[in-house]
């Protein structure tokens, strides 16, 4: 699906779904930032990400402090914060890039203002960590968000180059359908609702505060890495308890990279955990998603109306 207009055109201003904010999308010679709200990086970890983003035709602005440091973090929270505000604070800035996760977003939620970002939104792409500014972005501002590969990721390896071009579609307004092979723990149906979701731990971790998100009539996304598998249980257990998972309208689940489990073994896959977490309702079920902590990181626009399809064939996700 081609939605990309030129500059001037009405239709590339912010345009409306049924709910979310749609940013527009970019041309060559926009503005692009890139950040980092968590984890410290160093320049030389930076510079493929930056040369490639500039090959597509993007003027890229880095964050006074990218390359700032406190213990793990790229500079103090007031610093990641102020780069962050600084960004989305300048009109001309197009989409914000994540340059990578770790930890820490969430601790710059007191020191931001997304009152001018509200009135004139941009892409943040990101993810694991960043999903907490996917979650603020739909809970309280209702504005579409990309989940994808970030500057960190990017590298010559053929699934990254895959990743990263994708990206640079979605970015352009291109959202092509994307369909993956079938898994015996699938569950056939077709529906449709608004994307949502993101890094399983983090979505546990936001449970009970403001920007827990609202998965009512939505298809869920979840990810998640080097996680034990108990704590899998533990936390699609509380988001069954909550009521999270019963009026879901599909569930998508990428990468369960790295599982871990006990001397005592926990006698279930990540994967057979969340099918048996699921098993009473009747949603589509699709399992191995090509997104998350792996190599191969399909970028996906949360808030975007998705219709999510479920066969013996396989899976397709498509953009409506």
């Amino acid at each position: 699906m081609k939605l990309n207009k030129q500059n001037g055109d009405e239709t590339n201003k912010i345009m409306t779904g049924l709910k979310y904010i749609l940013p527009p999308f970019l041309q060559k010679g926009d503005k692009v930032g890139i950040i980092a709200p968590a984890r410290k990086m160093n320049e030389p970890e930076l510079e493929p990400a930056i040369g490639t983003i500039q090959s597509w035709g993007f003027h890229v602005e880095l964050g006074k402090n990218l390359y700032a440091s406190d213990r793990q973090f790229a500079g103090t929270d007031r610093q990641r914060a102020a780069d962050l505000q600084n960004m989305m604070d300048n009109p001309d800035i197009k989409a914000i890039f994540c340059a990578r996760g770790g930890y820490g977003s969430i601790r710059l939620l007191p020191y931001l203002d997304f009152s001018t970002f509200k009135k004139n939104p941009c892409w943040i792409v990101g993810y694991s960590d960043i999903t907490v500014l996917h979650s603020y972005l739909s809970q309280k501002l209702s504005i579409c968000s990309l989940h994808a590969t970030m500057p960190l990721n990017f590298s010559a390896n053929e699934r990254n180059i895959t990743s990263q071009n994708r990206l640079k579609q979605v970015l352009m307004g291109d959202l092509p359908d994307i369909s993956f092979a079938s898994n015996p723990n699938n569950r056939k149906g077709l529906s449709e609702g608004a994307l949502t979701g993101g890094n399983l731990s983090m979505l546990y971790s936001m449970r009970g505060t403001e920007i827990d998100i609202d998965t009512d009539g939505k298809i869920l996304f979840i990810e998640d890495l080097d996680e034990y598998l108990y704590h899998i249980d533990r936390m699609m257990m509380n988001l069954k308890i909550g009521n999270q998972l019963k009026n879901l309208k599909g569930l998508i689940i990428g990468g369960m990279s790295d599982m871990n489990d006990n001397k005592v073994p926990f006698g279930k896959t990540a994967k057979e955990i969340i099918a048996e977490a699921v098993a009473e309702y009747d949603y589509p079920v699709a399992f191995d998603f090509p997104a998350g902590h792996q190599k191969l990181n399909m970028p996906l626009v949360f808030g975007k109306q998705v219709k999510l399809t479920v066969d013996d064939n396989g899976s397709n996700l498509t953009y409506l």
